[in-house]
């Protein structure tokens, strides 16, 4: 994208009209740098697909100006995607502590170098990439070690919030640099982009403290053994839980792989502090007394492989619900998953556990700033220009119209999609244009590989199924010597549906010899005229249209 020699661009590759696939372009002259790399969970549609990532090929045509890529936390919709733009493109990332820990388990899962690549930066420091230096600004959200960014560019200060909530009295008591923001904001900031999750939520966000009343009453009342599920990466919701059991004298024993390698990684890096010989491997569990145990597991999202979900399902190799025992379900669905968490949760009381969830006020509270946050931060920033991002389309609606209602004028506020060129000078800003941007699958060790048709296919196999049908002809006089063979796959049971099957074979050979009776008939006419009269049959009998595969071979 070509760049005035005084104008600034900021270009999101995704987290527009979308929660996920955080990652905003800042380019000025021949410097760009990356603020995240997130990627986003499947929607229900994308079937067999494991993780949605953004594309990235303005970044691939540009990696020679890339300085280098900024990282707000430690959250997958945050740092997801970096494996697969760290294969493509060589820069150095810079995060804070906790942040470059879970960056580093995921770099070593795929084999990525890491020497000299990744840079702590603290809050308030300051670092010079390219033309641009960024200062990291503490915030608060539901993981440890959240920034937002202030970065001076050559034409003014652009300030982006990360995920943030402002809690007064956070669990590790480390507050949100108000000061800094308002610093900011005395000195001039020419753009803000801001978290717009909860722009429909009126009033404050409560403090994460809020959830330990909850966790003392639910661990006070259990009887049983206490099964908790949360997010793995919420480190401070995993040291509430630690102390609640520590206080009411149970042990803990943790299951599932990231909630594992999150509570390591914390621990060593010190934003767990853990008692002693309060850890309990999980084989070791029945040889305590069922009041004496707590389990911290993940799967509060009701996804099919997690430890929750297979619980639930008696299928987990190592613990089953058992009658009398308490699930807390700490966390809320994201949207998309309501019903998946129903599902697990209705599971969860026919196997006889009582079950404290979403419905039970204290359980869980957001790491995203409410509207009054939201006006706060606007107004301690003061900034000339306001895109607002991370959020469905009409959580930037809705972040836009409280950003005009604190002051800005409409004209200075702009709503966008994934790869808008917004453009700035010191004095004008303006939507300049579009680059590449979109959805990249990633299915197994397949990255881009999955599209539009191949899930189309796997939508129509999923719905009513494959026919395949196989005919033999002869090369020399062009007659059929074997087949048509029909098998069914997820369409009809062969065997159950005769009649059907045998007029299907009839339809079949009748239009493949009257195309025959003309000589040199390409392939892909008798494929094509199969599926025809076949497709066409199957549908008036059944009004379903499984997927049809003629396999044709020549003697």
């Amino acid at each position: 994208m070509a760049n005035g020699q005084n104008s600034l661009n900021i270009i999101p590759l995704g987290g527009l009209g979308e929660i996920g696939k955080n990652m905003t372009v800042i380019e000025y002259g021949n410097d760009i740098i990356l603020i995240d790399s997130g990627l986003m969970f499947p929607e229900e549609e994308m079937l067999g697909i494991d993780i949605v990532i953004p594309d990235i090929t303005y970044l691939i045509e540009n990696k020679d100006r890339i300085r280098g890529i900024v990282l707000t936390h430690g959250h997958e919709d945050h740092i997801g995607a970096l494996p697969y733009v760290l294969q493509r493109i060589d820069v150095p990332v810079y995060g804070t502590k906790l942040t470059l820990g879970l960056v580093e388990v995921k770099l070593k899962e795929n084999k990525i170098p890491m020497k000299g690549r990744l840079h702590v930066i603290k809050s308030r420091d300051k670092v010079k990439i390219g033309c641009f230096t960024v200062q990291p600004i503490k915030m608060n959200h539901s993981i440890p070690d959240a920034v937002g960014f202030a970065i001076q560019t050559p034409i003014g200060m652009v300030v982006h919030s990360g995920d943030y909530k402002f809690d007064q009295t956070p669990v590790d008591s480390e507050v949100a640099d108000i000061h800094k923001l308002a610093e900011l904001g005395d000195q001039g900031v020419l753009v803000l982009m801001a978290d717009s999750t909860n722009a429909e939520r009126e009033g404050f966000t409560h403090s994460e403290r809020t959830v330990r009343a909850t966790l003392d009453e639910v661990f006070r009342k259990a009887k049983e053994r206490i099964i908790v599920a949360t997010f793995a990466s919420n480190v401070h919701r995993i040291q509430q839980i630690i102390d609640a059991a520590h206080n009411h004298e149970r042990r803990v024993a943790v299951v599932g792989r990231s909630m594992v390698n999150v509570i390591n990684i914390a621990t060593e890096l010190g934003y767990l502090n853990i008692p002693e010989d309060i850890l309990v491997d999980i084989d070791k569990i029945n040889r305590l007394p069922k009041d004496e145990i707590v389990v911290l597991t993940t799967g509060s999202q009701g996804e099919p492989m997690s430890a929750l979900t297979r619980m639930s399902l008696q299928e987990h190799r190592k613990i089953n619900i058992l009658p009398g025992d308490t699930v807390l379900i700490s966390a809320t669905p994201i949207p998309g998953n309501e019903k998946l968490v129903s599902r697990t949760i209705n599971r969860l009381f026919e196997q006889g556990a009582d079950v404290v969830y979403q419905g039970s006020t204290g359980v869980h509270v957001s790491g995203h700033a409410s509207r009054e946050e939201m006006k706060l931060l606007l107004n301690l920033t003061r900034p000339k220009f306001f895109i607002p991002v991370h959020g469905e389309y009409r959580h930037l609606i809705h972040h836009a119209r409280l950003a005009e209602d604190t002051g800005i004028p409409a004209e200075n506020i702009f709503v966008g999609e994934n790869g808008c060129v917004f453009r700035f000078t010191k004095k004008k800003g303006s939507i300049a244009g579009k680059v590449t941007a979109g959805k990249v699958l990633v299915d197994g060790l397949g990255v881009g590989d999955v599209g539009n048709i191949v899930l189309r296919d796997r939508k129509q196999l999923s719905q009513d199924g494959i026919v395949i049908v196989v005919i033999t002809i002869n090369k020399q006089t062009g007659k059929i010597l074997l087949g048509p063979e029909i098998i069914s796959r997820g369409f009809v049971y062969v065997r159950e549906s005769e009649e059907l099957i045998d007029r299907a074979r009839d339809i079949t050979k009748e239009a493949v010899e009257n195309l025959l009776e003309n000589n040199n008939v390409e392939w892909s006419v008798i494929k094509s005229t199969i599926r025809d009269a076949l497709g066409k049959h199957l549908y008036e009998k059944t009004k379903r249209r499984p997927m049809i595969m003629p396999i044709i071979m020549e003697l």
